[in-house]
């Protein structure tokens, strides 16, 4: 069965939510497919940076998103030797710049992605098909012409299309046809996510790391629940899986005492979700009649939750570029070089922060050389608190925020 339209995008992501939306708004055709039947999934990023927060607001749907379940984060602090804590991201500093949302939300992403969807539906020219996964792309003579997808009664789907634009993230199958291939960087941990029971309201709303020997954590306060991550060295997670539930949440106790009266509730490591971390980006973002975007242009470390944020912020950029073009029918290599060019810059600049996070922080404590962050380090942010600006505007803005285009506001 052979389809139509002026932009595929592949993902139904944050990236390819807000493109869709905004691509429909500027009256552009767009189809979006998403290989799952709903936005169920857990541990995927559910944090909603201040400069996101800010594009709702000018995309008209901030209200929608206040009355979404969320807990707000305004400080990132990291355990000290004596016991204390020291704040190296204080979101409320971003209230001096007059940014009217100074927090990290945390909301569950599927509602986030509903919300988008929701929006996105209201536009006579969108269109998002649930359920269909993408097999290959179609080509012509060199150039993308759109995708095959795959439905659940097992039919196979053509989608033609003037643009294709992969939002199918880190292991992207488009980006992986087109032959494009990331430059990759080492990376000295994975991740293991899991979740423990919270009694709402209870503790402080912070990002908190956890420091104990060759152990480290991360707790991430949910209304109802701590969503956490225990980061280990790269390629352990066999050994990890092998040691067994019981060993787990010893570790688990021992590294957070606050919460070892919960650990219980890991009942077998398959409550425990194994990230295998990567870094890495495309030095081109793009071949004919194709662009990447997101995760599939640059896999980011969950060192500062910015992935999504990033993804977003993509997406914007190339709403600005391409709608112009797409609308007139023409979109050369030329367009799809300016998407990079706008955005290589904040990612560079992010992956590289997140290297030297790695370096000074991650892996001294995963090897057991160090048991927390450099004592330097902690003296300068206690002496100097108003340097814990600085993470704030990386962390929740980002080196190039991205506000919405004039077509796309309401």
């Amino acid at each position: 069965m052979d389809e139509r339209t002026t932009c595929a995008v592949i993902g139904g992501g944050p990236a390819g939510l807000v493109l869709g939306l905004l691509l429909a708004r500027a009256g552009v055709e767009v189809t979006v497919l998403e290989k799952h039947g709903d936005f169920l999934r857990d541990f995927r990023g559910d944090t909603v940076h201040p400069s996101t927060l800010r594009l709702l607001d000018d995309l008209g749907l901030g209200e929608r998103f206040a009355h979404l379940p969320q807990t707000r984060l305004t400080e990132i602090a990291f355990p000290s030797a004596d016991g204390d804590r020291v704040v190296v991201g204080d979101l409320k500093r971003l209230a001096k710049f007059g940014h009217p949302h100074p927090y990290i939300a945390i909301t569950p992403q599927w509602d986030f992605l509903s919300l988008l969807a929701d929006a996105a539906a209201e536009e006579p020219s969108f269109r998002l098909v649930m359920r269909a996964e993408v097999t290959e792309l179609v080509k012509d003579r060199g150039r993308v012409q759109g995708v095959r997808y795959r439905t659940e009664d097992g039919s196979t789907h053509t989608l033609r299309a003037d643009l294709t634009v992969a939002c199918d993230g880190r292991w992207s199958l488009a980006r992986a046809q087109a032959g494009l291939r990331p430059k990759e960087a080492s990376v000295p941990m994975d991740v293991w996510w899991f979740r423990l029971g919270r009694t709402p309201g209870e503790g402080p709303n912070r990002l908190q790391p956890h420091m104990r020997g060759t152990k480290f954590g991360i707790t991430i306060p949910r209304r109802d629940f701590y969503q956490v991550a225990y980061l280990g060295r790269k390629g352990t997670d066999a050994e990890l899986r092998r040691r067994g539930i019981d060993a787990f949440r010893h570790d688990v106790a021992d590294l957070m005492p606050d919460l070892a009266d919960r650990v219980h509730e890991l009942t077998t490591m398959d409550d425990v979700k194994h990230l295998d971390v990567r870094l890495n980006r495309l030095e081109r973002w793009h071949t004919d009649g194709l662009l990447c975007i997101g995760d599939a242009a640059h896999a980011m470390s969950p060192v500062g939750g910015v992935g999504i944020n990033l993804a977003v912020q993509d997406a914007v950029a190339a709403a600005r570029v391409l709608a112009g073009p797409l609308r007139r029918g023409r979109v050369d290599d030329r367009v799809l070089a300016a998407v990079r060019r706008r955005r290589i810059m904040p990612t560079v600049i992010v992956q590289g922060l997140q290297r030297l996070l790695h370096r000074m922080i991650v892996s001294p404590v995963v090897d057991g050389r160090r048991p927390g962050p450099p004592r330097l380090f902690t003296a300068l942010m206690r002496r100097a608190p108003w340097l814990s600006t600085v993470p704030a505007l990386i962390v929740g803005i980002g080196p190039r925020p991205e506000r919405a285009p004039v077509f796309a506001r309401r």
